[in-house]
């Protein structure tokens, strides 16, 4: 197999959106495999386990690369070149991380009333 570049990898697997945001995470130093940190250019071989951030928020991902691919391909595709080893806490705290950011109610559209600013402030903490 020959080797892929590391940015192009991540994008065609589908961990991040574009190759721009792949590359941004390698640059600032967060994308590692073992002790090494990854430059966009760094090339990836079958079997490493890569360690990165999420696009959005907290925590840590971990995925062990299975296939080398150059070009964005569908989401099975996708799935098949890489396997995910990230761990459960991980996880759970992605899950109350994204339930938090979810401010909207059901039925809201647009601007909230001030009945449902209330509500969220509730629901935020601020009034106990």
């Amino acid at each position: 197999m020959e080797p892929v570049r590391v940015d192009k990898w991540m994008w065609a697997v589908r961990l991040f959106k574009t190759r721009g945001l792949a590359a941004k995470a390698c640059e600032t130093g967060r994308v590692k495999t073992g002790d090494r940190i990854l430059k966009p250019a760094s090339e990836l071989r079958g079997g490493e386990l890569i360690e990165l951030p999420f696009p959005e928020g907290p925590g840590t991902r971990v995925v062990r690369v299975l296939g080398l691919i150059e070009k964005r391909v569908g989401p099975p595709e996708a799935r098949a070149a890489c396997e995910e080893l990230t761990p459960e806490e991980v996880i759970e705290q992605r899950k109350i991380w994204n339930e938090s950011r979810s401010h909207r109610l059901e039925g809201d559209q647009g601007r909230p009333t001030k009945r449902n600013r209330r509500q969220l402030e509730e629901r935020r903490g601020f009034f106990e």
